[in-house]
């Protein structure tokens, strides 16, 4: 036990909002919301937290005035206690959702590589990934926003429907409120449904679509510019469409739902590319859901 000494050396927990914005941040209401659920317009999340020890990956200070939701990694692809308590303080001082991004124990191929996993066993690791972080959420006094399944795992769960069923119903333990985002999938969506889980739907715009309209994996796509993320978010927002590998056209699907936009935090132009989508997002939201609350 800490002694009361040590206890009064101890950082307060203080939230600090910014008196002013940089062009292309959320606004100040904005960043003041933290709450769990689905989307009420668009919205953006990023992959967060996914260093490790001394290793740094993305720039995920200067992304979290532009976004609304972190995926947080877990511990299992990325991630360490230390780093996932220092992400979700800052959730907390910009008001950004706070979610758990489990992922492959596969540290060393940051989860994209894959592995063979007994249903048993994946079970009992997104638990053990999701309990951790819930764990300091609690510290911090911040609600469990959502569940994003991390790269590899997120495939397998496409591939398998009993690794997706392990996947979910460890989910579900964490209760009815909490949506799992991921990319459209009729049979996930179904499977969540049954199991009494929110989906999340969402777009990818800095990874490229088959001509099936399935996501392709990030070291398998073309590198996107900024100015092609800001053209994918719009589209998608506005004209619920998106553009395959070979040029074709396809439909996501969403009927007028709103969805959220994922950008990912590793690649090397990530700011300018979150700066177009926060721009195609506030567009898109005041044509679509001019009313909706943050």
């Amino acid at each position: 036990m800490p002694s009361s000494r040590l206890l009064n050396r101890l950082p307060l927990r203080q939230t600090v909002f910014r008196s002013s914005i940089f062009p292309g941040q959320r606004p100040l209401s904005q960043q003041l919301r933290m709450a769990s659920g689905l989307a009420r317009k668009y919205e953006i999340n990023a992959d967060m937290g996914e260093g490790f020890g001394r290793w740094k990956m993305g720039p995920d200070e200067e992304l979290m005035p532009y976004i609304d939701a972190a995926n947080i990694a877990c511990g299992y692809h990325a991630g360490d206690p230390s780093i996932m308590l220092k992400t979700v303080r800052l959730c907390k001082k910009h008001g950004v959702k706070a979610g758990a991004h489990p992922g492959l124990q596969d540290m060393f191929g940051f989860g994209r590589r894959k592995i063979e996993i007994d249903p048993k066993d994946m079970y009992a690791m997104v638990l053990y990934q999701v309990g951790a972080l819930k764990a300091i959420l609690n510290s911090e006094g911040v609600e469990l926003s959502h569940i994003k399944p991390h790269g590899e795992l997120f495939f397998y769960m496409q591939r398998d429907e009993t690794i997706m069923r392990a996947v979910l119903e460890a989910c579900a333990t964490f209760g009815d409120n909490i949506p799992v985002y991921a990319s459209q999938n009729a049979t996930q969506e179904a499977m969540c449904k049954e199991l009494g889980i929110p989906f999340q739907g969402e777009v990818y715009v800095d990874i490229d679509y088959s001509s099936e309209g399935k996501l392709i994996p990030v070291a398998q796509s073309k590198v996107a510019t900024p100015e092609l993320c800001y053209e994918r978010a719009l589209s998608a927002s506005l004209k619920d469409e998106g553009k395959d590998n070979s040029g074709g056209i396809f439909s996501f699907g969403f009927a007028g739902k709103p969805f959220s936009i994922c950008v990912h935090s590793d690649h090397p132009t990530v700011l300018q590319n979150v700066t177009g989508v926060r721009k195609a997002v506030e567009e898109a939201n005041k044509q679509r859901f001019p009313n909706a609350s943050d």
